[in-house]
């Protein structure tokens, strides 16, 4: 079958978006992998797939599979392109939505400038929630982390926005450290199910550079939810307040969290092309 789908981006972050409320299709993971190729496929870091919903109080179901063709919890970049995936495609008029994922119902809305605001929902810091394997919670743990040269010991927080996070303060996000770091805490033994690796490099109380590790992706140009989780991290460490802009390789996001409430992200969802593909 020719498989309607569009090529979006949030943050450079690029993504498959295949609509299976009107089409029908059952995805693989090895074909997730093929299309996922850069040089024999379409080209992404997730494949967003907008399903009719099990929960008759929210209006969409959203799943992301990674390149890899695992499938996860949460992308908050996907989200926003989600969001307008959904209005541009006229599968429904409403705003904000509500949006159904495998951790949790989130909301979207558009906003009159084209921005997308998405409300994550709580930040959970239960080592169960990650899962994160640690005798007891803490705003701070000690990783003993295999390098080249040795080993070393870093400090991190640890956070679920909907999918595993851990997030460590570093002078540099671009030195050595940071690279070498980044694909051994994401397999780090620790995390069962493997982590998303943050660093973040505090510029004063309201604004952070940041790289994130993504969990079967690697290195990625922006990550929402990796936003999220390093400014509540930072936020519980005392080291920004209430509004942060985050900068990543690919643009800014504006992440909002008082402590205790939910956690918003404020940002950009551009669509790059609408395809077909033989499948």
């Amino acid at each position: 079958m020719l498989l309607r789908f569009s090529k979006m981006h949030g943050l450079g972050n690029d993504f498959m978006v295949v609509d299976l409320v009107t089409q029908h299709f059952a995805f693989r993971p090895e074909l997730v992998r093929q299309l996922s190729d850069r040089q024999f496929g379409i080209g992404f870091d997730q494949l967003l797939i907008v399903e009719t919903p099990s929960n008759p109080d929210v209006d969409f179901r959203y799943r992301i599979f990674n390149a890899d063709g695992s499938e996860v919890e949460q992308c908050g970049n996907g989200a926003r392109c989600f969001a307008r995936f959904v209005h541009d495609a006229r599968l429904t008029a409403k705003n904000p939505i509500k949006v159904e994922t495998s951790s949790g119902i989130i909301e979207l809305n558009i906003e009159d400038d084209g921005q997308v605001v998405v409300n994550m929902g709580k930040a959970r810091f239960a080592p169960s929630d990650l899962p994160f394997d640690v005798p007891t919670m803490q705003d701070q743990y000690q990783l003993d982390v295999p390098l080249n040269d040795g080993r070393y010991q870093a400090t991190v927080g640890a956070v679920s926005m909907g999918n595993p996070h851990c997030v460590m303060q570093v002078d540099d996000v671009h030195s050595d450290l940071v690279n070498q770091l980044g694909p051994e805490l994401e397999k780090h033994e620790q995390f069962p199910k493997r982590v998303n690796a943050g660093f973040m490099q505090i510029k004063d109380r309201g604004e952070m550079d940041l790289r994130v590790y993504e969990r079967g992706a690697g290195w990625t140009l922006a990550c929402g939810t990796g936003a999220c989780a390093a400014m509540v991290v930072a936020h519980k460490w005392g080291l920004v307040d209430d509004e942060v802009q985050v900068n990543l390789p690919g643009g800014s996001l504006t992440i909002c969290w008082d402590g205790e409430g939910d956690v918003i992200m404020k940002g950009s969802a551009e669509r790059v092309f609408e395809g077909r593909i033989q499948v």
